[in-house]
């Protein structure tokens, strides 16, 4: 696999790798909105991928992009490389989970194959970072786990969060205000199906939580739910 991949490039791969997990196609305009670039760069860019020795991308006009199997492996060195900055930067220097996204973005590109090796043995060979994301091992498999989003659970199932898909600063913050992190057990006592809003009872607590669809899309539990419906 190429180890001297740009910036620019492992960028793209990692937005095509996230905006294609559902088997569809990374649209052009989901690119540009994922990467904050005009979609005439992003089609130019693409066009650049799905020729190069060996080619990282499958590319048709209007049909959006894949991953080659070469990319795919690319993107997901970038991805365990993000994963394990994340979580080193949490449990090994105390950043909070709300700062570690920003900090491993801007160091993921440079790290060194044995820097990578060397964090992960420290680390312990963690299998997920802070917002409960899993981390491709070291021979570039990522785990296949199984997940529901909050939005679609209904009462009186209850849930453990197993990640959070966010990477917004103050969502993060508020999260963790009110214990909706990794790990928290959930009961669902009642659905709003009006607004979407469901009312929740966190790690057993009497007071009762109300959230809406901004946040419970954004976080997803484990797919044995405990309850009937």
């Amino acid at each position: 696999m190429k180890n001297n991949l740009t910036k620019s490039t492992e960028d793209y791969l990692k937005a095509i790798y996230a905006l294609s997990l559902d088997g569809t196609s990374a649209s052009t305009s989901a690119l540009a909105a994922n990467l904050k670039v005009a979609p005439a760069s992003i089609t130019g860019m693409l066009k650049r991928l799905a020729v190069t020795t060996p080619p990282l991308v499958n590319y048709r006009k209007h049909q959006g992009a894949t991953l080659t199997s070469e990319g795919k492996r690319a993107a997901l060195k970038i991805v365990r490389h993000h994963r394990l900055l994340e979580t080193y930067l949490h449990q090994s220097l105390g950043f909070p989970w709300d700062e570690v996204h920003e900090e491993a973005c801007r160091l993921e590109h440079v790290i060194s194959d044995a820097l990578e090796e060397r964090i992960d043995t420290v680390l312990g060979h963690p299998t997920h970072d802070p917002h409960g994301d899993p981390i491709p091992t070291a021979d570039l498999q990522m785990p296949q786990e199984k997940s529901l989003q909050l939005s679609t659970v209904r009462p009186p199932h209850k849930v453990k969060i197993k990640r959070v898909n966010a990477d917004d600063p103050n969502l993060l913050r508020y999260l963790k205000e009110k214990n909706l992190t990794p790990g928290s057990k959930l009961e669902v006592r009642a659905y709003s199906p009006f607004d979407g809003n469901l009312t929740l009872l966190v790690n057993g607590s009497e007071s009762e939580l109300i959230v809406g669809p901004t946040v419970t899309r954004h976080i997803f539990v484990d797919n044995k739910l405990k309850g009937k419906p």
